[in-house]
């Protein structure tokens, strides 16, 4: 048996090449003098280097970046002391709030293993991670107020790949690993820009059909599933590229598929079962059940990372209540891959999802200009955490209900109706 000798590297050159021109003209839109934040698992240098090499044909000002190791971050859990666990770079995460408001882009590449902390103490994960999320609130705050323009991509970094296929050998689970990359964000076309054009394109006709419904709420029926989720007052459905803030139209996702909005935090009743494993900081949380009332979760079961689940829904107020809902037809490309990524970016783009925690201002009429009290009144949610999980699948229905309680079909078994 030969090993994969370096010119037959696992990942295709020119279809990376494509991926980075994707992050910079098509996720950022890139502004000419305009700087650039980048955060990258090593794993990701090449994507790294390609991206950097676009951002300053496009006339960046100066590209930043910072790595992430796994074998650093397991460091800490082996030997740092308890205290260290209540500690994040705070110092870090103002500088980032204060680059996004002088207008500075943010790109995240996504790649690490999301199994990484899957054997370390719970007790600790959670309290890094609770410390870590207090800490990049002010960072977070102008990314999901959409002040600058963002996006985030992933790379097939190897200890991923064998997770997301674990009976291959490594070359080879990285080879299949960016091959569904590429074709899920689009750049295994002859013309990935275009090709990008007409897919925004679909996904802002199914946002504007939404918008011109008005609807009060959406009933979601299928196996363990019945919910009702209330929208905000004055919700906008969103989908595929938008504004942000500073005037750039970005795409913050690729890839994508959901048209998404803010349900309303009080008005959701019902219980819900998910219909694929969340892969939440290193633990896998599978078959969860929630039941809400008054739009609050009053219980939740998980075959799986229960505990888990548990610490998130404990975070704050608002981690037990929704601050999005996002609607994906089951044929969605990456959900026709028959593929579990172990990565939201990829597995909420396969299906319906709803989202725990801090709601997306701008899925609001005039959400530029609500200050946070009117977006509570509305029934905007507040949280240290949004995490996306799965709700949708060919079996489940959505209708839209109106003011006057009459339904509208949205989706029969998982497709657009």
């Amino acid at each position: 048996m030969t090993s994969a000798s370096p010119n037959h590297h696992p990942v295709d050159h020119a279809k990376l090449e494509k991926l980075a021109e994707v992050a910079v003209k098509v996720g950022l839109q890139l502004q000419a003098g305009q700087d650039l934040l980048m955060t990258a698992p090593v794993a990701a240098m090449p994507l790294v280097r390609l991206i950097t090499r676009e951002a300053y044909k496009a006339g960046a000002g100066l590209v930043s970046t910072f790595y992430s190791d796994e074998e650093t971050t397991l460091a800490r859990y082996e030997y740092g002391h308890d205290a260290s666990f209540d500690r994040a770079a705070n110092w870090l995460y103002e500088g980032m709030a204060k680059a996004f408001s002088s207008n500075t882009a943010r790109l995240a590449i996504s790649g690490d293993n999301p199994m990484l902390l899957s054997s370390q103490d719970p007790n600790k994960v959670a309290r890094a991670n609770r410390a870590n999320s207090a800490a990049y609130k002010p960072a977070l705050e102008k990314i999901s107020n959409f002040d600058t323009n963002w996006n985030i991509v992933s790379y097939p970094n190897p200890s991923w790949a064998k997770l997301v296929f674990p009976n291959d050998p490594e070359a080879i689970a990285v080879a299949k690993l960016a091959k569904a990359i590429f074709s899920a964000s689009r750049v295994d076309v002859e013309d990935p820009i275009a090709a990008w054009a007409e897919h925004n394109a679909n996904l802002h006709q199914r946002s504007a059909w939404m918008n011109g419904k008005r609807f009060a709420a959406l009933h979601f029926q299928g196996p363990g599933t019945n919910l009702t989720v209330g929208l905000a007052d004055g919700h906008e459905w969103h989908g595929g590229s938008s504004t942000a803030k500073n005037g750039i139209t970005c795409n913050p996702n690729i890839p994508t598929e959901e048209v998404f909005t803010t349900p309303h935090a009080l008005r959701v009743e019902g219980h819900v079962s998910s219909t694929k494993p969340l892969s939440h900081q290193g633990t896998l949380i599978d078959n969860i059940q929630v039941r809400f009332e008054d739009g609050r979760i009053v219980e939740a079961k998980a075959t799986r990372g229960e505990e888990v689940l548990n610490k998130v829904l404990d975070t704050d107020e608002g981690a037990r209540r929704l601050g999005e809902v996002a609607l994906v037809p089951h044929s969605s490309p990456i959900s026709a891959s028959g593929i579990l990524f172990y990565n939201t970016l990829f597995d909420e783009n396969a299906s319906c999802h709803i989202a725990l925690g801090q709601c997306y201002s701008k899925c609001f009429i005039d959400g530029a200009s609500l200050s946070q009290e009117q977006i509570k009144a509305q029934g905007g949610n507040s949280s240290l955490i949004h995490i996306d999980w799965m709700i949708g699948s060919d079996k489940v229905d959505i209708d839209g209900i109106n003011a006057d309680g009459s339904r509208v079909p949205v989706m029969r078994k998982g497709e657009w109706a």
